[in-house]
């Protein structure tokens, strides 16, 4: 059976950042199946073209793009060439992030400006650089990734929930910006999932489980979990929906 209308995505273009892997690909994957033609960035060739090489098996359309979101030149350069495969992108994912652990007195100058610029800066300019399009076409879409750290701290993670509560913020900011002219600005925020971000946490049996118990699911995430909330704020079916944080967590962030 196909897909509902207000779900289709046939026809338009999504640019998608941390594209190479965990959450990023997964996104890139679903607006994919839904029919978007995917420009997928990330500074991995290797994972990038095999990424690309997924979804074209799957029978979609995909191009890769090489950037270091960190350094704003590369940034921007991509963000000039996103429109030279599909055409001007209608949908961004900012999925990209890094998370530089460790106590506070540890933390130097290139752990705090690299986390804040990829998870922060980088979603700020790509919107700033994309969204002219957007709005002159009347219609487009922001997806940030936000997470459980935007509204709560945990250890050794101070640059990561500064980031991430500055990226709620952006998103509302964004909303109030541009929905006038067609254009959401929406966030997920996953809670407990495998991705390369999680990996020493995933790694421990032990831990693993005892986030599984707190969420009101008894389990934690799995990247297919988020495929459905992306397709519904990439597409007309969201039309009303901005400035909103979605958290797909299993339940944490409620209890």
């Amino acid at each position: 059976m196909a897909a509902p209308a207000a779900f289709d995505l046939a026809g338009r273009v999504a640019l998608v950042t941390g594209a190479s892997s965990g959450i990023g690909r997964e996104i890139a994957r679903a607006l994919s199946e839904a029919g978007a033609s995917v420009v997928l960035l990330a500074r991995r060739e290797q994972e990038l073209e095999e990424a690309r090489a997924e979804v074209e098996a799957e029978g979609g359309r995909a191009a890769t793009l090489v950037a270091d979101l960190a350094d704003r030149a590369s940034l921007r350069a991509a963000a000039a060439r996103a429109r030279d495969f599909f055409g001007d992108p209608d949908i961004l994912v900012n999925a990209a992030g890094v998370n530089r652990r460790g106590p506070l007195p540890a933390i130097d100058d290139a752990a705090w400006d690299t986390t804040l610029a990829i998870n922060l800066s980088a979603p700020f300019f790509l919107a700033q650089a994309l969204s002219p399009a957007m709005v002159a076409r009347g219609w487009g879409r922001i997806i940030n990734i936000a997470s459980l750290q935007s509204v709560r701290a945990f250890p050794m993670s101070a640059p990561y929930g500064a980031s991430k509560g500055g990226v709620m913020q952006l998103t509302r900011a964004l909303a109030e910006a541009l929905s006038k002219d067609g254009v959401t600005a929406n966030a997920i925020a996953p809670g407990f999932f495998p991705t390369a971000l999680t990996a020493a946490v995933v790694n421990d049996p032990a831990r693993w489980e005892k986030m599984a118990q707190s969420t009101f699911a008894k389990r934690n995430g799995e990247l297919r979990d988020l495929r459905g909330t992306a397709v519904f704020l990439a597409s007309r079916a969201s039309d009303y929906v901005t400035g909103q944080t979605i958290f797909v967590d299993g339940g944490f962030s409620a209890g």
